[in-house]
């Protein structure tokens, strides 16, 4: 397919095609004169996984370029690729070592981790999943203000969140290669957390009318 019929499948302005080709965002397409080229469903693919990534979630384009980096590198497995892949996602911000309570925060949360058997979300050796700063940084705020933090506080919503981890993957396992899989994994990660916050908002409403709200 030519450049405008890019834009018009995906929805993305032609200027805006460029600019991602030029950024290194988009693999170049199949040169067939000295001013165009022809473009094929893999670019369609990646075209709608950056836009997901850059225009829903924020995120910059030096940080989607490095997830896009991790995507294309045939030395890691599946899991390791995806696994560096959500990893150059922003993130919160990371746990203030100057705070004494950071350390009884992270106490809490090894503490949970081992509970829920969750080896692969510890830190190794000098590295740590970013996610597992965000926690750290979050059960400190908790405690700081005085609201539940303990492990038995945030055990249920672990395992809650377990199910959706198993329903993230069983919809990324409904795409045929392993690369349209990490892309997807991606994807979903982005496109998937205002669902989550959307859904658990209105969550509480009903149950908040369930218990308060009278006959």
């Amino acid at each position: 397919m030519r450049l405008a019929e890019l834009s018009a499948r995906s929805g993305v302005p032609t200027a805006t095609i460029k600019y991602y080709l030029r950024e290194g965002l988009l693999p170049p397409g199949r040169r067939i004169t000295a001013t165009q080229a022809e473009y094929d469903e893999d670019h369609l693919r990646r075209l709608r996984l950056v836009r997901a990534m850059i225009q829903v979630g924020r995120i910059p384009v030096h940080s989607a370029r490095e997830v896009l980096a991790a995507l294309q590198d045939d030395s890691l497995d599946r899991n390791e690729r995806l696994g560096t892949a959500v990893w150059a996602l922003p993130h919160g911000p990371e746990p203030d070592e100057s705070d004494p309570a950071t350390q009884a925060a992270r106490r809490t949360a090894d503490a949970l981790l081992d509970r829920l058997g969750w080896g692969h979300a510890r830190p190794s050796g000098t590295a740590a999943p970013p996610a597992y700063g965000m926690l750290v940084t979050a059960i400190t705020a908790l405690a700081r203000l005085g609201y539940p933090c303990a492990v038995e506080d945030l055990e249920p919503y672990a395992h809650t969140v377990e199910r959706i981890a198993a329903a993230d993957l069983d919809v990324v396992e409904r795409y045929a290669t392993p690369e349209e899989q990490v892309e997807a994994a991606v994807a979903l990660t982005v496109l998937y957390e205002p669902v989550l916050l959307s859904l658990r908002r209105l969550a509480e409403a009903e149950e908040s009318h369930r218990r308060f709200g009278g006959a």
